[in-house]
């Protein structure tokens, strides 16, 4: 049986002219859809669902892709979502990567309302607050996801959960926990303390010490981290609205941690200390 071949040869066929347009960011608001590149990233939003809705609208992937991932290609099926065999070119025009690796899927944005969050309770949560580079809030989005946060909240100064760049950098941990964004940040803050959320300011300069929070027992309970710019943290506004202001110890010659690599650190000790107190669950529901 020969090879299928594609459906979508041209770059300028009108469904992938709506596909490239969310690589902009008002296009992305406009629709309320977003890029997802990449097996991972497709896998997940296939499976995923919201309000009963499968997040996965579109797939676009090439011959050699669908042969080699027809598992996705299946599972894409399942969920109702439109599946296009595409020319190679027609995804290098609509991928945001150097080198796509054929599939890229249009999914719904699926972000929760903060309000939803709040009344879930959740015990462990990062907040973004100024973040501008897409790579690192998806980098910290995942983070949050592998220490096992309930939630991930972007403020209203930071970067667009739905930039290619982010999603990527997320892994597929996009698709894994709630996400709020646009909140300002001193509605973050007071909303999370008003559940019995400590909320604790990460920053180089910080008086308080993470190795001496966990010495002093200090952490099992409930904690939102809120982590700041890449290039200057956080404003001193920002870090008065805090609990406490933390940093994580520099025990070698490093001059200083980036902002994914300290988020890491400071989610994990918050997630060991729960667990040491019975109170975090697992990222398997166990």
């Amino acid at each position: 049986m020969p090879p299928a071949a594609p459906e979508l040869i041209s770059p300028r066929s009108p469904r992938v002219v709506a596909a490239r347009r969310l690589a902009k960011r008002n296009f992305r608001s406009k629709e309320r859809l977003f890029l997802a590149e990449g097996p991972q990233a497709v896998r997940e939003a296939a499976t995923h669902r919201a309000d009963g809705t499968s997040t996965l609208v579109e797939l676009f992937a090439t011959v050699e892709a669908a042969e080699r991932y027809a598992d996705i290609i299946g599972e894409a099926r399942t969920a109702g979502a439109r599946v296009h065999l595409a020319a190679d070119q027609v995804i290098e025009d609509i991928s945001t990567t150097v080198t796509p690796q054929g599939l890229v899927g249009i999914c719904r944005f699926l972000d929760t309302p903060f309000d939803e969050i709040l009344a879930a309770r959740p015990r462990l949560v990062a907040v973004l607050a100024h973040v501008r580079d897409p790579g690192n809030a998806g980098t910290v989005l995942r983070c949050a996801d592998a220490a096992g946060a309930e939630a991930v909240v972007l403020t209203d100064a930071s970067v667009d959960l739905y930039n290619p760049k982010a999603v990527r950098a997320s892994v597929g941990s996009l698709f894994h926990l709630p996400v709020a964004v646009g909140v300002p940040v001193e509605r973050a803050v007071a909303g999370l303390r008003d559940t019995g959320v400590r909320v604790l300011a990460a920053d180089g300069a910080g008086e308080d010490d993470l190795d001496a929070e966990l010495d002093h027992g200090t952490m099992g309970g409930p904690t939102a981290w809120v982590f700041g710019n890449e290039a200057w943290g956080l404003p001193e506004e920002t870090r008065a609205l805090a609990d406490a202001v933390v940093r994580v110890p520099i025990h070698g010659k490093a001059e200083s941690l980036n902002l994914a690599t300290a988020a890491a650190v400071c989610l994990y000790a918050s997630a060991r200390a729960q667990r040491a107190a019975g109170g975090c669950r697992s990222v398997t529901g166990n």
